[in-house]
């Protein structure tokens, strides 16, 4: 007997360091050395950067410094961080005793009248309780639980970080296209005054017996046309200057007074580093939330393991008393102490079946990490074609636009001379419309795969601060 009272102790502690279930590996999966239009140059880290000052734009720089601090969707992700730290202090207290203290007073007595009037005592009654009760973590039920929160904490800075380069691609891409529709605004009140001079030179060539009145209808036509294509780019305006302000967490007409001032069409001049396609794993913050959010369901696997064992609560309680009545008076204490075995011999299979359902999640949270590393791969790819493209569509618009140009002052001067019709003009005069909208559309376009293709990397969400990781 006295044997097995020494070796209880030791087997205790060997107990004690005993934890259930798989650890957590860096997950792997097979990547390209890189990018089909890139380079082999590691791009480093890339969340500090403020790329889109590559606008040289000062109102959009202030927009987007603003932003990142009011942005009502970052806001959310940051209570987000205080729940999830609250969870993790929860799941730490639970490997700690628990004591509880508890304490009464009642005083009793009784009244009556008449035949039944007897002495009344009163009596009072003063009891207290401190109970005290400590589950063994003999298996690691509570540090795979720690393990868990704490993963589930990390995920949720790094979803703060998604949320955040989330409204970096919003707020720019609508600051893109509200100056893009400005500048179509600016092209169709150009092309109104064009036309309304060729419409008033047609008209004195009607008057002179130089032109029909077929030429004159034409004319007007064209008029009208470009003073119903306005509205709708104003419309369209408006509503981006509102995106704009409810992503600033604005009243969505707060920003149109100032907008309308209008400023060019953003144009990047900066080329970007991609980078190798291992960088995202570390760049991209949906990644890293994705990672952490599979290590909290490997550690879950082993709090579902844990409760195939035995578990064993030490508890005490000690409940003191203090009774006082008429006739006498006194104190009493109780006191108990010691452990409970809770073993688990038969459930149906239930215990195993959570262990069961718990790794099959911890294997559909590969398959999430997995799906989000190629579909961050897939992004960077069309972002690099999209620019690579864009630029060359840009350069050939350009000289497009100036050649139409130089048409329409030919023609019209032509027009002028009597030397060719209202037609060569009107022709003319829409090309040169036509080329100068697919040239602002491709400027816009070249601007937002831009955009996509910074926020693809990753980059500039921990601009102005740094990532905040939660303490191990």
């Amino acid at each position: 007997m006295p044997s097995i009272r020494a070796a209880a102790p030791l087997v205790m502690l060997l107990l004690s360091g005993c934890v259930v279930g798989p650890d957590h590996e860096t997950p792997q999966t097979a990547l390209p050395v890189k990018f089909s239009e890139g380079s082999t140059k590691a791009a480093g880290d890339v969340s500090l950067a403020p790329w889109w000052t590559a606008f040289n734009d000062p109102r959009l720089n202030s927009l987007v410094e603003k932003g990142l601090a009011e942005n009502l969707d970052v806001l959310q992700a940051i209570e987000r961080i205080s729940q999830a730290e609250a969870s993790f202090r929860a799941s730490d207290a639970g490997a700690f005793p628990q004591l509880n203290l508890s304490a009464s007073q009642e005083t009793a007595g009784r009244d009556a009248k008449g035949a039944l009037v007897t002495d009344s005592p009163t009596n009072s009654t003063s009891s207290g309780s401190i109970s005290v009760s400590w589950l063994l973590d003999l298996f690691g039920q509570y540090k795979r639980s720690k393990e868990s929160a704490k993963a589930t904490l990390d995920a949720a800075y790094a979803s703060a970080d998604v949320a955040r380069l989330t409204y970096l691609s919003s707020v720019v891409s609508a600051y893109v296209d509200a100056r893009y529709y400005q500048e179509r605004i600016a092209i169709a009140k150009q092309n109104l005054a064009s036309r309304r001079e060729t419409l008033q030179l047609t008209q004195l060539q009607l008057e002179a017996g130089a032109a029909s009145r077929l030429d004159v209808v034409q004319s007007e036509g064209l008029v009208n046309s470009t003073l119903a294509e306005i509205p709708g780019l104003e419309t369209s305006f408006r509503q981006s200057t509102h995106r704009i302000a409810v992503l600033l967490g604005l009243p969505a007409a707060t920003l149109v007074a100032d907008l309308q001032k209008g400023a060019p069409q953003p144009y990047a001049r900066r080329s970007v580093s991609a980078g190798v396609p291992a960088d995202l794993i570390r760049n991209r913050p949906d990644i890293r939330a994705a990672e952490r959010q599979l290590a909290s369901a490997v550690a879950e696997v082993g709090v579902a393991e844990a409760a195939l064992y035995p578990s064993i609560t030490l508890s005490g309680s000690i409940t003191p008393a203090y009774v006082s009545t008429s006739n006498a008076f006194g104190a009493s204490s109780s006191w108990g102490f010691g452990p409970s075995l809770n073993l688990p011999i038969f459930d149906a299979g239930t215990r195993r079946a959570n262990v069961d359902a718990q790794k099959a999640s911890a294997r559909e949270a590969y398959l999430a990490w997995k799906e989000t590393v190629l579909g961050a791969v897939e992004e960077v790819e069309n972002a690099l074609v999209a620019v690579n493209r864009t630029r060359q569509t840009v350069s050939a618009l350009t000289a497009t636009v100036r050649s139409y140009q130089e048409a329409l002052q030919l023609a019209t001067a032509s027009y002028r001379d009597g030397a060719s019709s209202l037609l060569d003009v009107l022709d003319a005069q829409r090309n040169v419309a036509s080329a100068q909208a697919n040239l602002a559309q491709a400027v816009q376009q070249m601007a937002t795969n831009y955009v996509n293709l910074n926020v693809a990397i990753g980059g500039g969400y921990a601009w102005g601060g740094k990532t905040v990781v939660a303490s191990k």
